[in-house]
């Protein structure tokens, strides 16, 4: 009786791993404006809607907003310039840019759908306005790149199989590992694509995109000596980040027009 009970388990565990398999090649779609082909389980209205509901939580886990409006004004003028001087003014993402109050976190992060936060703590080690684009370019270059939604359906995709796996043969903790380790690798990517977009963006606003190495300089300092290892990291290291936007900056100023942006 037990050994049928597995075996019951085991095509109920397989039929669940299975639908879910199926399920994640059809959400499979190029991103028209990278062209990179991601797992997607949501349109953008989505995407909209979840980085709004979750905005004004997010800005009360750091302080709240910056109470200084000149401040903020410039946040919005660098931010809007960047967007409307790039493809981003062509997504149907609403991009709003909010200055947060925390003097210690120093930070900065896109929610889906064009929500884009910096810490003042990061803002007030910026040493110029180029800097700050390049900091801005890269937030919009996570929205642009749908990476939030793309993390979401790897996340659904590994969580069924971890069921399936549980179902099965209590494989579930090995399996949500794996999707554990494939979300960490695919955020390195992330920041990456972030970076290359920013480059870009900051070169059609018209500002210095080399200001986005000093933002790495800065990145680099606030972490210290102790700074975690890449691959322990979400975040590729500073220096590695740095060597790509080298090669990001001579490969648009040669060719600013490659992929049609």
């Amino acid at each position: 009786m037990r050994s049928r009970n597995f075996k019951v388990r085991l095509l109920i565990g397989v039929a669940i791993a299975l639908f879910f398999v199926l399920k994640r090649c059809s959400q499979r779609e190029v991103n028209p404006y990278t062209g990179r082909t991601q797992t997607i389980s949501m349109n953008s209205d989505e995407e909209i809607a979840i980085g709004l509901q979750s905005a004004p939580q997010m800005a009360q886990e750091y302080g709240g907003l910056y109470p200084n409006n000149q401040y903020q004004a410039l946040v919005d003028q660098v931010g809007n310039q960047l967007v409307n001087n790039s493809i981003a003014k062509e997504t149907p993402y609403k991009y709003e840019f909010h200055l947060l109050a925390d003097n210690k976190t120093i930070n900065a992060f896109a929610l889906p759908g064009g929500q884009i936060f910096i810490t003042y703590a990061l803002f007030s080690k910026l040493e110029n306005e180029d800097q700050l684009a390049g900091v801005l370019g890269h937030e919009i270059g996570h929205v642009l790149g749908r990476h939030s939604a793309e993390r979401i359906a790897e996340s659904q995709y590994w969580q069924g199989l971890a069921t399936a796996g549980s179902v099965g043969a209590d494989m579930g903790d090995l399996v949500a590992g794996i999707g554990q380790n494939t979300l960490l690798t695919n955020g390195r990517d992330d920041e990456l694509e972030s970076d290359d977009l920013g480059v870009l963006f900051m070169l059609k606003a018209g500002y210095k995109p080399e200001a986005m190495i000093g933002v790495m300089e800065i990145l680099k300092a606030s972490a210290g000596p102790n700074r975690v290892p890449e691959f322990k990291s979400t975040h590729p290291d500073p220096e590695n980040r740095i060597e790509k936007i080298k090669e990001a900056i001579s490969k648009y100023k040669k060719n600013p027009e490659i992929q049609g942006f």
